[in-house]
């Protein structure tokens, strides 16, 4: 779910639009994408109610939580297709969901998921291939910073940063850094943790604010740079330690 990035409020000069064509047609097709700040929040309202697929996975071991996942993903994934060549399911999804939806996932000429199956997609991969620590933290991050990021930056951000703003990005590291150390004291973890985790957050906030000339959504992109950054971090650290940090809320 990608907040407004400031730069759509300034077009590509003339010298940057023949210089840097791509920029201008990012920016452009940026534009197009605007929903107001009331859509926003409430966009991000149920954004918010994904906090439950890591708070959930807390108590309950892989398998079950794969058990609850795969068929909801696959539900979600299913209905996605069925908007993009049933006209009856299209007409019923806008006319139940269009406000919290943004323009390019309206659009029925190009085939494109909508964020809440890639949260579901990601949810379901990073429970797939990262210890369960590193899922809690790196989805917990992408919901509660992703929305700190979106509403701060879209409400004050004026200075660009990649294609977002740099007042959202901010929010985006200073929440996620917060919640990664709510999550070590919730669940007594070495302090190791919470620095790993950290440098995480860091760099899933520069892969958030560089979402769109990745071409990659971040609610998928988001949680995996933070998950594949706080894996290879953990082998820095000696055996005993990583794997009392793996152990971590495991459920056998």
């Amino acid at each position: 779910m990608q907040r407004l990035p400031v730069r759509q409020e300034r077009l590509a000069t003339a010298e940057e639009s023949e210089f840097f064509p791509e920029r201008a047609t990012m920016q452009t097709t940026e534009k197009t994408q605007q929903i107001s700040y009331f859509q926003e929040i409430l966009r991000k309202s149920i954004h918010l109610t994904s906090l439950t697929i890591p708070i959930i996975y807390s108590f309950i071991s892989r398998d079950t939580a794969l058990l609850l996942l795969l068929p909801i993903t696959l539900i979600a994934l299913v209905g996605d297709i069925a908007r993009r060549f049933s006209p009856f399911v299209r007409e019923i999804v806008h006319r139940y969901f269009s406000r919290m939806m943004r323009p390019h996932e309206l659009d029925s000429t190009r085939f494109l998921l909508n964020g809440a199956t890639y949260v579901l997609m990601s949810a379901t991969l990073c429970v797939l291939v990262f210890p369960k620590i590193i899922t809690i933290i790196g989805f917990s991050v992408l919901i509660v910073s992703d929305i700190a990021a979106a509403l701060i930056g879209r409400r004050y951000g004026r200075r660009p940063f990649l294609d977002k703003s740099l007042v959202g990005t901010l929010a985006f590291i200073g929440s996620g850094i917060l919640v990664t150390l709510a999550i070590g004291l919730l669940v007594h973890a070495p302090l190791a943790l919470v620095i790993v985790g950290s440098i995480g957050v860091v760099v899933g906030g520069v892969v958030e604010a560089a979402s769109i000339r990745l071409r990659m959504d971040d609610n998928f992109s988001i949680p995996m740079s933070i998950g594949l950054t706080m894996w290879l971090l953990l082998f820095a650290l000696e055996p005993a330690l990583r794997f009392r940090i793996l152990e971590l809320l495991v459920v056998r």
